[in-house]
């Protein structure tokens, strides 16, 4: 007789329990415990049951053995290889290119181009064999017309539409391909173990059955994966940790504009970003000064600052912009696209003390040109500096870049990685740039900018509105 065991998993984190708590003992987050039952006979040993699970069948797929112990100093980058995508921005996210062995985990909303960026990369992939294009959303003729639009006829691209972990794994000990695509992991499945595709026990045990095969068959992995209406991937954290890369698809899907972020890299800087745009003919690469839409802005404007990002070793020159407007309700709103609304908040609340703007009584409203999400701390006098231009009507002083983190009492914290900021900004054709004075020092080159040196965020005034 069957015996059924039910286990919890936390879907933040993949903390496993036996039993259901309201609050997960592993990261805090409260009611993210759902339930994977998993069926095995009855008298099976628990080392039976687990030789069943796609992690450890996986050696059961293998085409060849590079399981081998050495030691440190013998271990270098001789022992793996990047392949090119065909797609500059994308092999700078990479790392360089896709490495040897990797898996990868992108995610992004529906419809913003996942599918079409990975059979754009498979037509342009530099690998020696075929690929294999694993699709468990779409049959073979809707991808093939997918691929006539984007004018993609390679012969080289294998199309698998199966779901079945088994069924894949002896697809691909047949063909060897030099690139495996999952198109999506939540549709695949495992007979094995027991739920719905897409459930925390499968989407986990599917994933930790490819990781196997492409670790010991040097076999690059891409998976897709879906996202929540909070813009993570669905199904456990766990994914996110087991896999070499993770790329986020940012911006809105409906605007012409795609920004790919690497969020996690094992083999390269995490953190870097890519520029596409939307075309009849896919994903078009755009240069970052272009998808920001930085030479289109409205001049003299109200409301409207220039500042400067550091996405991983990339400085970003960026359009912030500020609407400060009469409140109806009685609570006046704070609404942000793209900066963090905690601690926007916190830069309203120092604006208010600094600049006496009766903030209280007004809706105020912040967005990033783009669609791109900061964290930077170096863009706070930027948007304290853009509600005090809408709230007064007046714009600020134009090709000026403003640079400077705000702290509580008013007071500006000098900026990281300032010469590479200095460069893009030089580069795109800023000619004043406003710094906090501890940043005198480090100002090396002048050229042909301007430098203003602030101590305070009311002295901003002064400089930026006269």
């Amino acid at each position: 007789m069957a015996k059924k065991n039910v286990t919890f998993f936390c879907k933040e984190c993949g903390y496993e329990t036996a039993g259901w708590m309201g609050k997960c003992p592993g990261c805090g987050s409260f009611n993210t415990l759902v339930e994977a039952e998993s069926v095995t006979k009855a008298g099976k040993s628990s080392a039976n049951s687990k030789s069943d699970s796609p992690a450890f069948r996986a050696d059961g797929y293998s085409w060849t053995d590079k399981r081998e112990t050495v030691r440190l100093t013998d271990a270098g980058r001789d022992d793996y290889t990047r392949f090119g995508t065909g797609i500059d921005q994308l092999d700078t996210l990479f790392g360089g290119g896709v490495t040897e062995g990797s898996v990868t985990l992108l995610g992004g909303e529906p419809g913003i181009g996942k599918s079409t960026i990975l059979l754009q990369l498979a037509n342009e992939f530099k690998g020696d064999g075929d690929i294999l294009y694993v699709s468990g959303e779409e049959s073979p003729s809707q991808i093939k017309m997918r691929a006539d639009r984007l004018g993609i006829d390679s012969e080289k691209i294998i199309i698998c539409a199966q779901t079945c972990f088994e069924i894949i794994a002896e697809e691909l000990k047949k063909t060897q391909p030099s690139l495996c695509i999952i198109d999506s992991i939540q549709t695949l499945y495992s007979e094995s173990v027991n739920g719905t595709p897409g459930s925390v026990s499968q989407a986990r045990e599917v994933t930790a059955g490819l990781i196997r095969i492409a670790k010991t068959n040097g076999l690059p992995v891409i998976l897709v994966g879906h996202v929540t209406k909070d813009g993570a991937i669905a199904g456990p954290k766990t994914l996110e940790h087991m896999v070499d890369t993770v790329l986020y698809f940012e911006g809105d899907n409906t605007g012409a504009y795609r920004i790919l972020r690497s969020v996690k890299n094992r083999f390269g800087r995490s953190g870097e970003l890519a520029f596409f745009e939307m075309t009849q003919q896919g994903l078009r690469s755009v240069d970052s000064s272009s998808a920001l839409m930085i030479t289109g802005r409205p001049l003299e404007a109200p409301g409207s600052a220039i500042t400067s990002v550091m996405e991983g070793a990339r400085a970003l020159t960026i359009e912030i912009q500020a609407l400060a407007s009469d409140t109806c309700y009685g609570t006046p709103q704070r609404m942000t696209s793209g900066p963090d609304r905690s601690r926007t908040a916190m830069l309203l609340a120092v604006t208010e003390q600094q600049f006496k703007l009766n903030l209280n009584t007004k809706d105020v409203f912040i967005n990033v040109i783009g669609g791109l999400r900061i964290t930077d701390p170096a863009c706070d006098l930027a948007i304290v500096c853009a509600v005090v231009s809408s709230a007064r009507g007046i714009a600020l002083k134009a090709n000026t870049m403003v640079l400077g983190e705000v702290g509580l009492s008013g007071e500006l914290r000098p900026v990281s990685s300032l010469s590479q900021r200095i460069d893009e900004a030089r580069r795109l054709g800023v000619k004043n740039i406003v710094l906090p004075s501890s940043c005198k020092n480090a100002v090396k080159d002048t050229g042909n900018l301007e430098f203003f040196f602030l101590d305070n965020v009311s002295e901003a005034t002064d400089v930026l509105f006269s």
